[in-house]
C-alpha cells in the first residue's frame, strides 16, 4: 500500500523529482566548493566519477613547477677564445626574455633571478611557440631564442639539459633546472590506481626527467616530449577507450582539457587552462584535492542511480 501511494504522489505531482536532481547536485557542488574545488556544472561532477583512464601533465601539475636553477653553463666561442657570453650574461638574458613567457618554468626563473644584478637587456619582436621556447630581437637585431632542445636539435647532439640559450641560431648557453614533487602527489595517484582508474603521464619534457618522477609517483604509462598536438591525439585516443579526465595547468594544455570528458586544472593556471576546464582545484600545492574531488562526484553519482533505479522500480 505504501509503495502504491508512493508511486501515486510521483505520477500526479513529478514536481518533486524534477527538484530532487537539481538539489542534490547543488549540495554537491556546494559540498566541493567548501573545500576549495570548484566545479562547473551537475554534468561534470557526474562525468568525473565515470573515469577509466586519468592524464597527468608533469610541470606545474604533479610538480610543484618552482624550478631552480641548478647549473648555468655558458658555451665556449666556436673560435676558442673564451666564451662568447659569461654567466651574468647568460643570467640577464634568461632574466629579460623569460619575463615575456607564461609557462611555469620561466616564471619560476625570472622569480629566481628577480632580486639578482642584471646587465641590461632590452627585446622586442617578441614570439613564443608552444611546446618550443621564446624567442625576441635585441636593439642590434640580434635574435636570441630559450628553449627545450627541439630549438636547438640541428646544433648539438646533447640533449641532457632542461633549457638552450641561441643567439642567431648559434648555441650560447645551456640550463639545467630541477623541481620537486607535489605534496600527496604520491598517495593521489594510489588512490586512483585502487579506484581502477589507469594513471599517465603526458608531458613536453624529456624523457629522463619524465620517468624520474613517474617511477617515484608509480605511474607506469609515460609519454614524454609531447608537442600540444601530440597531447590531443593521446586525448582522442585514450577517450575512445573510456571516460578521460586530465590535469594541467599550462597554454599547450588548454585543447586537451577541452577535448577530454572531464578537464581539470589548478587555481594558479593559466586562464586559458582554467577557461578550458570543468574542475578547478584552487589550493595548487596539495593534490589532495584531487580525491575529494572524486569522492564527492562518485557519492553524488550513486546517490543518483539510486534515485533512478527507486523510479524505475516505483
Amino acid at each position: 500500500a505504501l509503495m502504491n501511494s508512493i508511486a501515486v504522489l510521483v505520477i500526479s505531482c513529478p514536481c518533486a523529482m524534477g527538484l530532487a536532481t537539481p538539489t542534490a547536485v547543488m549540495v554537491g557542488i556546494g559540498r566541493a566548493a567548501k573545500k576549495g574545488i570548484l566545479i562547473k556544472g551537475g554534468n561534470s561532477l557526474e562525468e568525473f566519477a565515470r573515469t577509466k583512464n586519468f592524464l597527468f601533465d608533469k610541470t606545474g601539475t604533479l610538480t610543484t613547477g618552482k624550478f631552480k636553477i641548478k647549473h648555468l653553463i655558458p658555451v665556449p666561442s666556436p673560435q676558442g677564445e673564451g666564451n662568447a657570453y659569461d654567466e651574468q650574461q647568460l643570467q640577464s638574458i634568461l632574466f629579460h626574455l623569460e619575463q615575456h613567457s607564461s609557462h611555469p618554468i620561466a616564471r619560476s626563473i625570472v622569480k629566481e633571478l628577480k632580486n639578482r644584478t642584471h646587465l641590461p637587456f632590452s627585446f622586442s619582436d617578441i614570439k613564443e611557440s608552444k611546446g618550443m621556447g621564446i624567442e625576441a630581437k635585441n636593439a642590434d637585431g640580434d635574435i636570441f631564442k630559450i628553449g627545450s632542445y627541439r630549438m636547438a636539435s640541428e646544433l648539438t647532439k646533447d640533449n641532457s639539459h632542461s633549457l638552450y640559450v641561441l643567439r642567431n641560431n648559434a648555441l650560447i648557453g645551456f640550463v639545467d633546472i630541477e623541481d620537486e614533487i607535489k605534496t600527496k602527489a604520491k598517495e593521489t595517484i594510489s588512490f586512483f590506481k585502487a579506484q581502477g582508474i589507469t594513471p599517465v603521464m603526458i608531458s613536453g619534457d624529456k624523457a629522463e626527467r619524465c620517468n624520474l618522477i613517474a617511477g617515484k609517483l608509480g605511474i607506469s604509462e609515460v609519454y614524454s616530449e609531447q608537442l600540444p598536438e601530440q597531447k590531443l591525439k593521446l586525448v582522442e585516443s585514450f577517450s575512445a577507450k573510456g571516460h578521460t579526465a586530465m590535469l594541467g595547468d599550462g597554454i599547450n594544455d588548454a585543447p586537451a582539457l577541452a577535448k577530454v570528458s572531464v578537464g581539470i586544472s589548478i587555481g594558479n593556471a593559466s586562464q586559458v587552462a582554467i577557461h578550458s576546464s570543468q574542475i578547478v582545484l584552487l589550493n595548487e600545492k596539495n593534490l589532495a584535492q584531487l580525491q575529494t574531488a572524486y569522492s564527492v562526484s562518485y557519492t553524488h553519482l550513486r546517490a543518483h542511480e539510486t534515485k533512478a533505479n527507486l523510479v524505475c522500480r516505483l
